[in-house]
Formats: structure tokens, C-alpha cells, sequence
């Protein structure tokens, strides 16, 4: 498997509003890829491509060497979506040890994931009493124990303290290391560092696919806000399609292709 994300010609089309334009990009094994782009530019609607979960108008996604949605995907892929996953009646450590049990992890891989996400001390409080950022990092730890194949993380340090942030991309990182894959969306520029590859979106477009060091290196900045402005605004001056270090990752829209299998409609 040279890819674990392949998508080509992906077009989403929602309430008669085009909301994808023909996205074309990949996400390597066991390396951490940010999706980084403003608020509303489809990010979430992508990775629900990736998960399998959203319709889509043309073109495929391939993950983990098979069509997106695929039922085998369902126990090698985890995803967490920013509207908290867990039961708001249950603690916290009884939500964690719940899905452990489910996924035949142990009590203490549960303890772990749990302090993974800075969750130990508030392990006995009901998840409905805590706070919007606080029941995502439930989901999180949730996630965490089913060690799966990708992880795709939409968003999951919106609202946390530097620490936990610092923190949870170590964790990241050591998953990554383990041999998983992981898409994470943010908003958030400064993240952008702390990924192996990043694909920029704007408006529903990739604007760049590339590595930190080479958009740095393309751009002429080290500070990757500066190079997300300076690939939008050369973009703009210029009316160009194409990214400087390589295809933008937007095609036209062209034959409707079928999703599970690639073929021209």
C-alpha cells in the first residue's frame, strides 16, 4: 500500500451549493497529515468522504487500499468528529471503559487513554456536566483505544490550553511512529508544523499539498500563516490553478466516476 488516502476528482455537492471542487490528494502511512484551511472551507465534508459516511457527487476515495465506506474499514478506522460521540449519562471512566471493552482493551489502556487527554481527574464526573471541549477529549480517549489503522481527527484540539495541545500532537506522534495514520483537521496555522504533510484548503479547493519544509522552502517564509497568505494571495494576482511546487490538488469537473469503484459512469 504506497497510499493510505487516495482521492481523485472528488466533487460534493450539498442543498444545491457546490461544496468540493474536484479535491485530488494523498495521505501517506504512518505519518501525520493536517488539513488546515478557515472555518467553512469543507474540511469536515472531506473527511467525511475518507470515513465513508458522506455522499458524494463524482469522483473516488480509497483508504486503506479499498473503496471508502467499505464495511471491513469499520475496525481499522477511527474517527472523531467535533460533536462529542459518547453518552452524556455515563462518567467519563465508564464511557472509556465501555468502548475498552468493546474493543477488548483492558482497564488500564482505558486509565492511559484517559490521561492521554488530561481526563483523570474528572474520571467520576457524568460527561453531560462537562464542557463542550472536555466531552471531545472523552471521544477522543475513546477513539484512542481502538488502535486503529487511520485515525481521523476533525478538529480535536479546538479549545484546549497550549499544554494539552502540546501534549495530545506528542501523542500523535507516537501513533504515527506505531504505524498509524493520521488525518487531523485545524484551523489553526501553528499547528501546521507539527504535521509531516499538510494539504491547504480554501473555499473548498487544495490549495497546496506538500511537506512543512517545502511550502517554507516554495514560499519563502518560515512562518507557515505567511506561506498559506502567500500561496493564496499569488493565487489570486496570478489566476493560477496550480500550486508552485506542484499540482494544487483541484481538478475540473469532468465523466461522473463511481465511488466503490473507480469506473467512468
Amino acid at each position: 500500500m504506497d497510499e493510505a488516502i487516495e482521492a481523485g476528482s472528488l466533487f460534493v455537492r450539498l442543498g444545491g451549493r457546490q461544496v468540493l471542487h474536484g479535491l485530488t490528494f494523498t495521505a501517506p502511512p504512518g505519518r501525520v497529515t493536517g488539513l488546515l484551511g478557515p472555518s467553512g472551507c469543507g474540511k469536515t465534508t472531506m473527511m467525511r468522504c475518507v470515513v465513508g459516511v458522506q455522499t458524494i457527487t463524482s469522483g473516488r476515495v480509497r483508504v486503506l487500499g479499498e473503496p471508502a465506506g467499505t464495511p471491513s474499514l469499520r475496525n481499522r478506522v477511527g474517527y472523531v468528529t467535533q460533536a462529542a460521540s459518547v453518552y452524556p449519562d455515563l462518567s467519563v471512566r465508564d464511557n472509556v471503559r465501555y468502548f475498552a471493552a468493546i474493543y477488548g482493551t483492558s482497564r488500564a489502556e482505558a486509565d492511559r487513554a484517559l490521561a492521554d487527554v488530561d481526563l483523570t481527574d474528572l474520571a467520576g464526573q457524568l460527561v453531560r456536566t462537562l464542557s463542550g471541549g472536555q466531552r471531545t477529549r472523552v471521544s477522543l480517549a475513546c477513539a484512542l483505544l481502538a488502535a486503529p489503522e487511520l485515525l481521523v481527527l476533525d478538529e480535536p484540539t479546538i479549545g484546549l490550553d497550549p499544554v494539552l495541545r502540546r501534549d495530545l500532537w506528542a501523542r500523535f506522534h507516537e501513533l504515527a511512529a506505531a504505524g498509524t495514520t493520521l488525518l487531523v483537521s485545524s484551523h489553526v496555522m501553528d499547528e501546521a508544523g507539527q504535521c509531516d504533510k499538510l494539504l491547504l484548503m480554501r473555499e473548498g479547493r487544495i490549495v497546496a499539498e506538500d511537506t512543512p519544509a517545502a511550502l517554507r522552502a516554495i514560499t519563502g517564509t518560515d512562518d507557515l500563516e505567511e506561506a498559506f497568505l502567500r500561496v493564496i494571495s499569488g493565487a489570486a494576482d496570478t489566476g493560477a490553478t496550480e500550486y508552485p511546487g506542484g499540482r494544487s490538488g483541484t481538478d475540473e469537473p469532468g465523466d461522473p466516476i463511481d465511488p466503490m469503484t473507480g469506473a467512468i459512469r
